[in-house]
Parts: C-alpha cells; sequence; structure tokens
C-alpha cells in the first residue's frame, strides 16, 4: 500500500496507530535494524520520501520481500496502464475480498480523490455492485471474476483487453495480485488499522 499523496504527519500517525497493536510481526525500532534492514529502509525512503510505513513495517522482517514488494508498488500503484482513478477501484475489491481493514482505511479517501464516487465505494464496502460507469464496470467485472472464481471468462476478459489493451489487462491483474499480497501479509500479522478508521462490514462465509 502507498501513501504519499498524504502528509508525512499522517504517515507517522498511522505507523504510531499501528504500533501500539498486539501485532504478530512487531514493527521493528530503526534502531535494532541488521545491516539488510538499514539499506532496504533507505532505499525505500529514497524512493517514497518517506519512512517505512503500514504493511512493509511487518515485511521487514524479511528485508528483500520488502523491498522487492515496494519495487513492484512503485509502478502498479502510480503508472500502471489503467490509470489511478481504475486501479484504486481495483484496491477497493482487494480490501472488501480480504476484509482488510488497514488497506481499506489508506485507499478509501484515496479513490474518492481519485474520482471514484462515494455511493460506489459504500457499495463495495457492504459487497453490493453498484452503479459504474463503462470503465469501472470492465474493472469490477475483471476483478470480481478473478477473486470469486479464479478465472476469467473470455468475454468479460476481451473486453478488458479491447478497452485496456494487454498491457492493460497484465497490470490490472497485477494490481489485484500485489495488492492481495498485502492484505494477506496484513491479515497474517494481524496489523490493526487506525483506531478511529472505519472497519469493514463482516460479512457472512
Amino acid at each position: 500500500m502507498d501513501l504519499p499523496v498524504l502528509s508525512l504527519t499522517g504517515l507517522l500517525t498511522l505507523s504510531a496507530y499501528a504500533a501500539q497493536g498486539e501485532d504478530r510481526l512487531p514493527t521493528i525500532p530503526p534502531a535494532q535494524y541488521t545491516a539488510e534492514q538499514r539499506q532496504a529502509a533507505a532505499q525505500f525512503e529514497a524512493a517514497r520520501k518517506v519512512a517505512v510505513f503500514g504493511p512493509f513495517e511487518p515485511l521487514m522482517h524479511s528485508p528483500e520481500v520488502m523491498s522487492q514488494a515496494r519495487a513492484m508498488g512503485d509502478y502498479l500503484r502510480y503508472h500502471s496502464a489503467i490509470g489511478n482513478n481504475l486501479s484504486e477501484l481495483a484496491i477497493l475489491l482487494i480490501a472488501r475480498e480480504w476484509t482488510q481493514d488497514f488497506e481499506w482505511s489508506v485507499h478509501y479517501p484515496i479513490a474518492l480523490k481519485a474520482g471514484i464516487k462515494q455511493e460506489i465505494a459504500d457499495a463495495i464496502a457492504e459487497g453490493r455492485r453498484p452503479s459504474m460507469s463503462p470503465d469501472e464496470e470492465i474493472v469490477y467485472d475483471y476483478s470480481i471474476e478473478l477473486l470469486k472464481n479464479k478465472q476469467v471468462s473470455n468475454p468479460t476478459f476481451e473486453r478488458a483487453k479491447a478497452r485496456f489493451g494487454a498491457k492493460g489487462v497484465v497490470d490490472m491483474t497485477g494490481i489485484l495480485g500485489y495488492y492481495s499480497f498485502l492484505a494477506m501479509q496484513l491479515n497474517a500479522a494481524q496489523y490493526p488499522p487506525p483506531k478511529e478508521a472505519k472497519r469493514l462490514p463482516r460479512m457472512p462465509p
């Protein structure tokens, strides 16, 4: 999850809230970093202009994984072929699929700022299909099919490819995979969202 759109103060606040949680992979104080962790943290700050935060904190227990994840996110979050607006829609769908409160609390306001209507985001939170633009429908259908069915039907795939090209399809799949990876890491670590963050509704199994 990538947050340069937030202020440094906001990032530090998010990190401070997370550090208060009883997580399984405690945030490592920078003073206790190994040489490999110090290098990974320096590379992170050089790329993101902020210190290690959010899901990258538990990932620091494996600094090579953290660095590789950060590098992939640098592209997928900001430079994908489907654009930031639609990428945020896909990220909300991932956060909902994994019931990932931290991911949702971060990307819900980013998605609204990027142009996703609040009624669309709120419908996704509640597990409902919203009314969307044609491009949003393409991303929604592709994402839901891949997440729920573990496959994408030929009509859905061809519609996405016709609109976004082969690169766009690969990038969209990459966004879904990348943010699923982050959600899995956060859920496994029981990394908490900010205390004041609104939790996603819990869905029946």
